[in-house]
């Protein structure tokens, strides 16, 4: 309360004295509370009134007991524990994904700088919120639409994550970086009512802002925590559904994985995105698609080009040149790079396939 009086009355003050209030275009850019006022909060719960689930009365009445981010497992699993359920949780229909107002509101956004110099940024909207009860814990999980350049009809991709996901993103960047994150700002923990439609609505919009904050800030934005956020449980989740034989659940996982890598750009490298390419060409393989398939082989030999010899590089072109010859196509070039490899002991006769690299990589 004493520091909802504080910014009421710094407001009161600014309007008297404009010129005194402002400090520099920091405190503009960056508010010094993530905390909607009343009627954000009411604007935000109505646009999530058709995608929000809430707890009873009843329901309710645990939250002095239990706060999201402090109690249960950690909801990011190292690989051995996804299941079909999780990547439902993941990944929502495609009835769900984005709204019409954040394609629009992106659209005109590109529109307008697509002249510019400078970089284009990406939006950021949640678009579910659910009280998930996995006993002894309970919290809530945020999906997020994450759109970046491209047409107007693409989907956005979605991550789901939960609170104390964005917090021990927040604590990792602050402790890395502490002049860029001291200017952004990030919900507080609550000791109850965590479940409310109000504290939900509240830390929905603290999110977006959060994530658009983070993006503004080249430093941030190239940070490898950063990037593990957004991908490294969907693809943990995707290794653990290719290796369960769950083909059809893990291609989803994949495809959005390599969709926010494309959004985001790739600065740690190439290894993830010719992981995530590994994953989407076994899964089209093993569900009787070798044009898919034979498609990611091709762009995974792209980013490997003449470099120096990959792990991957071996086992792309051995599935390569199957696919090709199993589809009646030209296969070569890749027949001719594969021997030399040989030739030169660089791989095994026979390389490891994908599917057996795959399974043993290890994402950390």
């Amino acid at each position: 309360m004493a520091s909802r009086l504080l910014h009421r009355l710094r407001h009161a003050l600014a309007g008297d004295n404009p010129g005194e209030a402002t400090t520099g275009p920091e405190a503009e850019q960056f508010p010094e509370s993530s905390e909607l006022e009343d009627d954000d909060a009411e604007g935000l719960s109505s646009r999530l009134s058709g995608t929000l689930s809430f707890t009873s009365a009843e329901d309710e009445e645990d939250d002095d007991e239990e706060d999201d981010g402090e109690v249960g497992p950690d909801p990011l699993p190292s690989g051995d524990g996804a299941s079909g359920e999780d990547a439902d949780r993941s990944l929502p229909p495609d009835g769900q994904r984005g709204s019409q107002p954040l394609a629009r509101q992106l659209q005109d956004f590109w529109k307008k700088s697509r002249n510019t110099l400078v970089p284009q940024r990406l939006l950021f909207e949640v678009t579910n919120a659910n009280v998930v009860k996995d006993p002894p814990s309970k919290y809530v999980l945020y999906t997020l639409a994450v759109m970046g350049p491209g047409p107007p009809d693409c989907q956005p991709a979605q991550i789901s994550r939960r609170y104390s996901d964005f917090e021990r993103l927040h604590r990792n960047l602050q402790r890395q970086f502490r002049g860029p994150m001291a200017a952004i700002s990030f919900p507080r923990k609550r000791l109850r009512r965590n479940f409310t439609a109000e504290t939900i609505a509240r830390r929905s919009r603290a999110f977006e802002q959060f994530l658009s904050h983070l993006q503004a800030v080249p430093e941030l934005r190239l940070a490898p925590d950063l990037q593990d956020f957004f991908v490294l449980p969907e693809l943990q989740r995707a290794q653990s559904l290719t290796c369960t034989g769950l083909y059809h659940e893990a291609l989803a996982l994949w495809a959005n994985a390599w969709q926010l890598q494309t959004q985001l750009g790739t600065p740690l490298g190439p290894d993830r995105p010719l992981l995530t390419l590994a994953g989407l060409a076994v899964c089209h393989q093993e569900l009787e698609d070798p044009g898919e398939a034979r498609a990611c082989c091709e762009r995974a030999l792209q980013l490997l080009g003449d470099k120096n010899p990959h792990p991957l590089l071996a086992p792309f072109l051995e599935a390569h040149v199957r696919l090709s010859w199993r589809l009646g196509l030209d296969k070569r070039q890749s027949e001719a790079r594969l021997q030399a490899l040989q030739e030169a002991g660089l791989t095994p006769t026979p390389p490891p396939s994908l599917k057996e690299l795959l399974i043993k990589e290890v994402l950390d």
